[in-house]
């Protein structure tokens, strides 16, 4: 099914606004969705609609949240989403992180207490648009085990950092830390495929294809896959993204943090609130003027793009460049849904009072 991009934006906001939403926040967390789905991203747009009206019935989504800053410095803070989207809450933190790198060069802001916030480089441009550099991460459901272990203790936990340039688009290293994100396992599932080896192993620690395998006990792979191809590193980066966006935040981390997947249940007991996010914004000015910087931004990229290859129909891809022309393509020529997916949103639009998809 192909959706213009109008019909799925004013979709999405209803589906939102059924919820409970405010028109404003309805409008925030459909343009985060939205804008995965464009950059081709389709494991973090909207069908995740059906996981966050969940997650609303269980009460664990406050659509009408006092979100605050809890603690503060003059270039730090933290803030209390009150159990609200992340898809709100994360932008709400960068625009602090901005405000705070505009008066003093830099501004890092960590969440507790929040959701699923969409993809991270949602978030990272919005500091790129201000001629800063951007990070955000956040914590996620534990379905990854670290190296030599068959435990889920970790998230997919991933990281942004977004740059940017001159005459070319900004570069954006938006990535998970674990071998694959959990959404390309439920885009397999719906497309009835297997997933290549490395991405997963099973109960007992070996790998397996199957991508319903986290269903009975396995687990994702630290990014490396097995120690031998280096998944201590993917595991020492999941680590400092849970404990940036966890337990410095006050929120949930490593098996604690409540799952968005609807096969766990929330552990017992938890130390923190909610999930926890972690976002920064510096000045580029701080280190030297903006220009000159774009300019020699300009020139790495064209430097890697001009990089001999291996297979000469090949070229080097800088970070963030397939997902700006997905975007391209997708705005003019419209976003294809899955028919899993687009069943699944229409069945959820009957069930809240809202318009299908046509």
């Amino acid at each position: 099914m192909l959706v213009s991009e109008p019909e799925l934006r004013t979709f999405t906001q209803n589906i939102f606004l059924a919820m409970g939403c405010s028109e404003a926040h309805a409008v925030l967390a459909a343009d985060v969705l939205l804008k995965s789905d464009l950059r081709g991203i389709d494991s973090h747009g909207v069908a995740r609609l059906s996981g966050y009206i969940r997650l609303w019935e269980k009460q664990r989504i406050n659509p009408t949240p006092d979100i605050k800053i809890v603690h503060e410095t003059a270039t730090t803070a933290t803030v209390d989403a009150d159990a609200g989207l992340g898809l709100v809450v994360a932008p709400f933190a960068m625009r602090v992180a901005i405000e705070k790198a505009k008066a003093y060069g830099s501004g890092w802001v960590s969440v507790r207490n929040s959701n699923h916030f969409g993809i991270a480089g949602y978030h990272a441009l919005m500091a790129v648009e201000q001629d800063m550099i951007g990070f955000a991460m956040t914590n996620a459901s534990p379905l990854v085990a670290p190296t030599f272990s068959n435990e889920r203790l970790l998230g997919t936990n991933p990281m942004c950092y977004a740059f940017p340039a001159g005459k070319y688009p900004p570069v954006i290293v938006d990535m998970a830390t674990s071998a694959a994100a959990n959404g390309k396992l439920e885009i397999a599932q719906r497309s009835g495929k297997q997933v290549p080896e490395g991405w997963i192993q099973n109960q007992q620690g070996q790998f397996t294809t199957d991508p319903h395998a986290l269903k009975s006990g396995g687990s994702l792979l630290p990014l490396g896959s097995d120690h031998e191809h280096g998944s201590h590193k993917g595991f020492g980066l999941s680590a400092t993204v849970d404990i940036l966006s966890g337990v410095l935040s006050g929120a949930n981390y490593g098996p604690w943090v409540p799952p968005f997947v609807s096969f766990l249940e929330p552990p017992m007991n938890p130390p923190g609130k909610g999930i926890g996010h972690f976002l920064g914004a510096m000045r580029v000015d701080g280190f030297r003027p903006a220009d000159e910087f774009k300019a020699d931004m300009d020139n790495w990229i064209q430097r890697f793009k001009s990089a001999s290859t291996v297979d000469p129909t090949q070229h080097v891809i800088i970070p963030g460049e397939p997902e700006l022309e997905a975007e391209l393509d997708r705005m003019q020529n419209g976003i294809p849904l899955v028919d899993a997916v687009a069943k699944d949103l229409n069945e959820l639009a009957v069930k809240l009072g809202v318009k299908t998809l046509q």
